[in-house]
């Protein structure tokens, strides 16, 4: 299946001149779903991961697919003040200001094995900053995983000395 076919370019969303690529189209259908999710744990099924990672919101539907393929248990990384618990937080630079995501200070143990999921890879950031956050809290991040990657921001740079991978690439 070409997964690349599922996926709606929306000209001039959110602001004129960007083309969003939307994977809501791609999750939609079961057989796109299953493949991607199937493809992501033909990856990772022998890097035994304990938790998988992913970042508000995409990365919730992804990661807790992906999560229940490997057998793993899955953690949300949440923009601030979203989780009842005490938190870890990491803030990073957006290019214009910043950001941050916090997860569960205690969902993580020191030595368990994560990878990290999400939609797109575009610069690279958020994707960073999840790995940071779980880096902190003593986990290692085996894998970032991404159903899309846009190759001309160079998202890839940022996360040099992670084994990261995409699914679809433009």
């Amino acid at each position: 299946m070409n997964l690349k076919d599922t996926i709606r370019s929306v000209p001039d969303f959110p602001k004129k001149g960007i083309l969003f690529r939307d994977i809501t189209t791609l999750v939609k259908e079961p057989e796109a779903l299953h493949c991607l999710i199937d493809t992501f744990t033909a990856e990772l099924k022998d890097k035994k991961i304990d938790l998988v990672v992913g970042p508000e919101a995409r990365g919730f539907v992804l990661g807790s697919a992906l999560a229940y393929a490997l057998g793993a248990g899955f953690v949300l990384a949440r923009k601030p003040g979203k989780l009842p618990c005490k938190t870890l937080r990491h803030e990073y630079a957006l290019e214009y200001g910043t950001d941050a995501l916090e997860i569960d200070a205690e969902a993580i143990r020191p030595g368990m094995r994560i990878v990290i999921v999400d939609d797109l890879l575009a610069t690279g950031g958020t994707a960073l900053a999840t790995a940071k956050l779980v880096e902190q809290a003593g986990g290692e991040v085996a894998a970032i995983r991404f159903a899309m990657e846009l190759t001309d921001l160079d998202g890839r740079k940022a996360l040099e000395g992670y084994d990261v991978g995409a699914v679809i690439q433009y």
